[in-house]
């Protein structure tokens, strides 16, 4: 029953860390992102969605930090965004924030129609060369 009791604990703490986490990326883009970039739909910045499809935790970290130099190593012709200090904390969960808005990889769909076509491809063959095969005996 302790063990039970621990266990429930534990896992109570660690989701509401992991909602105080989110809740504090969610602040963090409030208080310094949202004037900029939205989530989803064009701001004067790129939206969260477009970021996250496109560049790494590290790189979103640099771009916050230090835009205008990131800007040149990615071969923007100009840099409008602002350098920010927050600190690690404030960082990673904005980071994390903005990661969370990746969009769902089209890789399955493809992949499961491409899967469906080939399969269809490879019966049809089979059924031929099965017919062909018939034929030459």
């Amino acid at each position: 029953m302790k063990k039970n009791i621990i266990f429930l604990a534990i896992v109570t703490l660690g989701l509401t860390s992991s909602l105080l986490y989110a809740t504090s990326g969610k602040k963090v883009f409030e208080t310094y992102c949202w004037g900029c970039h939205h989530q989803t739909a064009v701001a004067f910045g790129p939206p969260f969605e477009e970021i996250a499809s496109k560049r790494s935790a590290e790189e979103i970290k640099a771009m916050i930090t230090d835009p205008a130099s990131v800007s040149k190593i990615f071969g923007y012709k100009r840099n409008a965004m602002p350098s920010f200090q927050l600190s690690d904390d404030n960082l990673t969960v904005i980071t994390e924030y903005i990661l969370s808005y990746k969009p769902e990889s089209n890789i399955t769909t493809e992949s499961n129609s491409t899967l469906e076509v080939n399969k269809t491809i490879i019966e049809e063959t089979n059924s031929n060369v099965a017919s062909l095969l018939k034929e030459l005996k």
